[in-house]
């Protein structure tokens, strides 16, 4: 299990190796440790915009010794025959889930980049900008990459938060859909139903994730 502290001073010795100054999204545990919604987390969640950054971050990582694992026991395999499926990287009881571009199939588009809960700039010989992704967006990745513990997580966020913007998750669902994800409302909607059982979610949020697929179906059908 990986601290605050423990993150704080790995993202510090990582920008002391970079060779460049890299920018990245933060999200799952990593982020939840940011925004203090617990204190430890198994792995460290992150995207880059650019191939060519992830790899300049594993060639790093490596060096400080971390080595490519297998993500087929964390993942269910459906989704890692996805393309856009994650790099792992492993040293003792640390371990990266590195994407690029995309979550499997769900993008990182405009409204993420703008609606971010903060950046962190850890600026040694270069900069490593992780910017933390806000918390609706948390939820709709932790649907989307279903590993264990990833329900329990977004649990704990919707009985620490007070305010929760549904209708902001609902939407970014939707738009995810409508630009090629597939899996993003089944996803979605499956996490709600569990919840359900322990927090109030409005049923017109519901109807609004069946109205897009039987939109979207129809489309399809038609075409």
């Amino acid at each position: 299990m990986i601290t605050h502290d423990d993150q704080m001073a790995l993202f510090i010795l990582i920008s002391r190796n970079l060779g460049k100054n890299l920018e990245c999204f933060a999200f799952g545990g990593t982020a939840m440790i940011f925004y203090g919604y617990k204190d430890s987390t198994k792995d460290i969640d992150l995207i880059f915009e650019k191939e060519k950054d992830r790899e300049e971050f594993i060639r790093t990582i490596k060096e400080l010794g971390f080595s490519e694992a297998s993500p087929f026991k964390i993942y269910i395999s459906e989704k890692l025959r996805d393309k856009n499926r994650p790099l792992m990287f492993k040293r003792g009881d640390i371990r990266f889930d590195l994407f690029a571009r995309q979550i499997f199939r769900t993008k990182i588009n405009p409204r993420m980049k703008e609606d971010l809960y903060a950046i962190h700039d850890f600026k040694e010989s270069h900069t490593l900008k992780v910017k933390v992704l806000r918390k609706e967006h948390i939820v709709l990745l932790k649907s989307v990459t279903e590993r264990q513990n990833d329900f329990d997580d977004i649990r704990i966020i919707l009985e620490k938060e007070k305010i929760f913007n549904w209708q902001y998750l609902v939407d970014e669902a939707v738009w995810q859909h409508n630009s090629g994800d597939n899996w993003v409302l089944l996803d979605l909607e499956k996490t709600m139903k569990e919840l359900n059982k322990y927090v109030f979610i409005e049923q017109k949020y519901f109807r609004q994730i069946y109205d897009a697929q039987a939109f979207n179906k129809s489309l399809r059908e038609t075409s």
